[in-house]
Formats: structure tokens, sequence, C-alpha cells
């Protein structure tokens, strides 16, 4: 796991918007006074991690079949064509 970015409080302040924008896509930020980290701002508990469209492309396993629709299931819905 890559070690987590780390602000002085100062820097923090200046680029706030910065650090939310880190922390909303799962990284842990550091606040730290004269080199000492004082704070750590992570995402909240239970909250799911922002990530890229397909993360989980090849990890959920699919029938060959999965598009294709069960015998008489169209006409089941009104859908005769």
């Amino acid at each position: 796991m890559e070690a987590a970015r780390q602000y002085s409080a100062q820097d923090a302040q200046i680029h706030f918007s910065k650090i939310l924008e880190a922390v909303a896509t799962g990284e842990e930020v550091i606040i730290s006074r004269s080199g000492e980290p004082v704070a750590k701002v992570v995402p909240p508990a239970g909250r799911p991690r922002r990530g890229d469209h397909g993360t989980l492309k090849g990890r959920i396993p699919a029938s060959d079949d999965f598009d294709d629709l069960p015998e008489g299931f169209d006409e089941a819905f009104g859908d005769d064509e």
C-alpha cells in the first residue's frame, strides 16, 4: 500500500480542497505540525472507495449465455416480436 500523503498544518489550510478530493478517492492524508503527525484525514467508515469504472472487470464470473433470454421469457412479458 502506498504511503499516505503528508501536509504541514499551514499547507493543509491552503490545499484543503485538494486534500478532500484525495480522501474522497480513498486516500489517507496526514497533517503534521513541526514535522510531527497530529491528525489523519480518512474516508468515512463503511463508505466504498471510489475508483475507476471497470475495476471489477474479470473478477465477477458470468456465464457465456448471460445475455440470452430463456425460451418464452419475452412472450411472458408481452413482447411477441
